[in-house]
């Protein structure tokens, strides 16, 4: 594997962790719900449904770059792991823009994490 496309795997590996551990704290409570899901979540079920419905798409997201990289047995193979990758970079992309016209000033800072998970995600499955 190239060294660019392994450091991309391994840097969106972090980030997408960040993002895991993050959505864990607002389940947690550590977290206002106020700054996520463009501060529309009215109740506490709300809030249980949508961050564990983030946590399994970042773990899923997580789970795939790690057979990508080869750094665990790969259950999927390489054209599920392709495809699952391509949804993840429309979701990015999708997602950027929903962030850009977010309610929240922290929902719009996070345009640039989503763009830059897009850009590493094609840089993983264009040049792998």
């Amino acid at each position: 594997m190239r060294s660019d496309v392994a450091w991309s795997i391994k840097t969106l590996i972090a980030v997408s962790v960040v993002v895991l551990l993050f959505h864990v704290l607002v389940l947690v409570g550590a977290v206002p719900t106020d700054i996520v899901w463009g501060g529309r979540l009215e109740s506490a079920r709300q809030v249980l449904l949508w961050e564990v419905f983030s946590i399994s798409v970042n773990a899923l997201l997580i789970w795939t770059l790690l057979q990508k990289g080869r750094y665990v047995r790969a259950v999927f193979g390489d054209r599920a792991i392709r495809t699952i990758l391509r949804v993840f970079f429309a979701l990015f992309l999708f997602n950027t823009v929903g962030n850009l016209f977010a309610e929240t000033y922290f929902e719009k800072t996070l345009a640039i994490v989503t763009l830059l998970n897009a850009f590493l995600i094609w840089r993983i499955n264009g040049k792998a």
